[in-house]
């Protein structure tokens, strides 16, 4: 890499961290893109970022599309470059941004898959049965079930809580979302009493390392949000006819049984952590779908 580009991008993962408050995850994402944007440039031989213009940006994403890249990817891109670009000019570091009339494809609207609320049941039985036996790791696997689609937090939002974010004599839990932004989110009472019986057994798992962490793996470290995944995949791969999803489908399970449940969508979208209304909104496509099909199967006239 050129070292121009290296300074561009250290300066650019300072910008991100510090002043947008973007997570790690995004923003390697976010500099991955424009590694890629720098390194398409330079095969053209266009060594300064001062010199791209808006045709380069389009044969950019047109190589990804050729090479048969996903919408959503070439979408994400796109959006990385005109962040970038924006941030670029507003520094100074070129004269104006070429990336203003950029127009990427739109992603494709994809329904989420979900549990349905007897898979759900059943897999929370299966979750407290396996507690049964006493390990630890399995009463903290049923809490983190019981937890995630109690709550619908995120799994990253999951593995970074502390003990005392979980308020049980409110049955609410402090999390810290995107863009280091806080909210409140309610839990039931099976979460609760699975939350109680982790937290008696949680001594036997700390260490001199574990600190405050809500959820430990079995070395006495905060739990990792792969961890969870295994625990989820695992669980699910005991209900033959579920589909099989991550931390993120009970997120979607949960949001979706609310809105069946008559839940507002505005009160949906604060349990979520959603910044726009419109993403809540997919989870009413899910309910219309399920409605669609049940329809179908039961009207004689469908």
């Amino acid at each position: 890499m050129l070292e121009e580009h290296a300074e561009l991008l250290h300066a650019y993962a300072r910008h991100l961290g510090a002043e947008r408050g973007r997570s790690a995850h995004t923003s390697r994402a976010y500099l991955g893109d424009i590694r890629h944007l720098l390194a398409f440039a330079a095969a053209q031989g266009i060594d300064t970022i001062g010199d791209l213009r808006i045709g380069d940006l389009r044969s950019w994403l047109g190589a990804q599309a050729d090479a048969g890249a996903a919408r959503a990817t070439i979408a994400r891109r796109a959006a990385s470059a005109r962040t970038f670009l924006r941030w670029a000019e507003h520094t100074g570091r070129i004269a104006a941004d070429p990336s203003l009339r950029l127009v990427a494809p739109k992603r494709q609207a994809h329904l989420p898959e979900v549990l349905r609320q007897g898979e759900a049941s059943q897999l929370l039985d299966l979750a407290a049965t396996r507690a049964d036996d006493d390990d630890p790791i399995h009463v903290r696997d049923r809490a983190i079930l019981e937890l995630l689609y109690a709550s619908g937090i995120r799994v990253g939002e999951l593995a970074g809580l502390d003990v005392d974010d979980v308020d049980l004599a409110q049955d609410v839990v402090r999390v810290l979302g995107k863009g280091a932004k806080e909210r409140i989110v309610p839990f039931g009472a099976p979460a609760r009493r699975a939350l109680e019986s982790w937290l008696a057994v949680r001594s036997r798992l700390v260490r001199d390392h574990s600190g405050p962490a809500l959820f430990l793996g079995r070395r006495g470290r905060r739990v990792d949000t792969r961890q969870v995944r295994s625990a989820v995949h695992e669980l699910l791969s005991h209900l033959p006819d579920a589909p099989d999803l991550g931390p993120h489908g009970l997120r979607h399970s949960a949001a979706t049984h609310l809105l069946e449940g008559g839940a507002d969508l505005r009160m949906v979208q604060e349990i979520l952590g959603h910044a726009s209304l419109a993403t809540t909104q997919i989870y009413t496509h899910v309910s219309v779908d399920r409605l669609r099909r049940s329809y179908e199967q039961a009207h004689p006239r469908a």
